[in-house]
């Protein structure tokens, strides 16, 4: 898979994620690998902030949209071979 592509299969499920970093241009989209990554593994957050009683569930929904608003705004970066970080959790490395 080239640059673009590795990078759009990274933001689509956990196994688009894992396809990405097995088979993918790791170097080339190592950014997009990255921005990805930080996602996926905030997002179990969402659901544990689900449980709190009074305001958790709505909590909950708001960060998923967040995430969710992140992972399409890194996709169509990816799909356009920008580099551009997602807001806030953006700055987070992961991979080096």
């Amino acid at each position: 898979m080239n640059k673009k592509t590795t990078g759009v299969v990274a933001y689509l499920t956990w196994i688009g994620l894992w396809i990405a970093i097995l088979a993918g241009d790791k170097e080339g989209a190592k950014f997009h690998v990255n921005q990805a990554l930080v996602i996926w593994l905030i997002a179990p957050l969402s659901g544990v902030v689900a449980y709190f009683p009074l305001l958790g569930w709505l909590v909950s929904v708001a960060f998923s949209i967040f995430l969710f608003a992140c992972a399409i705004i890194g996709l169509v970066g990816a799909a356009q071979g920008q580099e551009r970080e997602i807001p806030l959790i953006g700055r987070i490395k992961i991979l080096t």
